[in-house]
């Protein structure tokens, strides 16, 4: 089983429903494929580097995930057909970094580090 990270930008203007909906539309389409989703993150409303399909935010989900080729390949079928998505992006990874939260809130990695010292 090989271990990829997935990435999947949507439009700036999906409601936090629709947002809900599309995690559970591709970990169904993960778990049917015989994968099996490790974490996923909701890294909120970020601004876009450029300009993508006259979007300046875009919504970002994160999936780490465990399954072959077969899983990656299906998802991405989907993926290219969905409206509702800006881009997405599979990366190959050699294991995963779960303690780490890239996109939390500063005050709160402050107070951990905070408590460790």
């Amino acid at each position: 089983m090989n271990l990829y990270e997935h990435t999947i930008i949507a439009r700036q203007d999906t409601s936090p429903s629709e947002l809900k909906q599309l995690n559970e539309k591709y970990t169904k389409i993960i778990e049917k494929n015989e994968g099996e989703v490790i974490k996923t993150e909701s890294w909120g409303l970020l601004n876009l580097s450029y300009l993508i399909k006259k979007n300046r935010k875009g919504s970002y989900l994160h999936f780490k995930i465990k399954g072959n080729g077969k899983v990656i390949s299906e998802l991405e079928k989907n993926e290219s057909i969905d409206k509702k998505l800006l881009r997405y992006l599979t990366v190959r990874v050699k294991k995963f970094d779960l303690d780490t939260n890239y996109f939390g809130k500063k005050e709160d990695s402050e107070k951990k580090e905070s408590f460790k010292n």
